[in-house]
C-alpha cells in the first residue's frame, strides 16, 4: 500500500484542483500574491502526506501529517482573506471549508492511528 491508496491523499489531490479552479479568475496582480499562497498551501497537503508515507518511521510520518494539517489551516485562513476582499463568494468559501473539514478529520484520524502504532 502506498500513499496513493489513502483516501485522504486522494481527496487532498482533488482539493488542489478545486483551489486551482477557484483561483483561476483572481485578479492578475494577485498571481504572485494570494493566488500563489493558496496554491502552494493546497499542494503542500497531499505532498506532505506522500512524503510522510515514504518515511521509515511512524514518528516521521506523523510529523509530516501534522505539516499537512498546518497547511490545511493556513489555506483556511487565506480563503477567509480571499472572501473578505471579494475574490470568492461566501458560498464558495463554505463549500471549500466543508471539504477542508473532511480532509482535516481524515488527517486527524490517520495521525491518531499512526500514534497508536508507536
Amino acid at each position: 500500500m502506498t500513499h496513493k491508496d489513502l483516501e485522504v491523499w486522494q481527496k487532498a489531490i482533488a482539493f488542489v484542483t478545486d483551489i486551482y479552479n477557484q483561483t483561476a479568475n483572481f485578479p492578475k496582480e494577485e498571481m504572485y500574491g494570494l493566488v500563489s499562497q493558496l496554491r502552494r498551501s493546497a499542494v503542500s497537503i497531499p505532498s506532505n502526506i506522500a512524503e510522510g508515507a515514504a518515511r521509515q518511521s511512524n514518528k516521521e510520518y506523523i510529523q509530516f501529517l501534522y505539516v499537512a494539517l498546518g497547511s490545511l489551516m493556513e489555506l483556511d485562513t487565506q480563503l477567509i482573506i480571499a472572501k473578505n476582499i471579494n475574490f470568492i463568494s461566501e458560498e464558495s468559501l463554505i463549500e471549500l471549508q466543508l471539504k477542508m473539514e473532511e480532509i482535516g478529520k481524515m488527517l486527524n484520524g490517520l495521525i491518531k492511528y499512526r500514534k497508536s502504532k508507536l
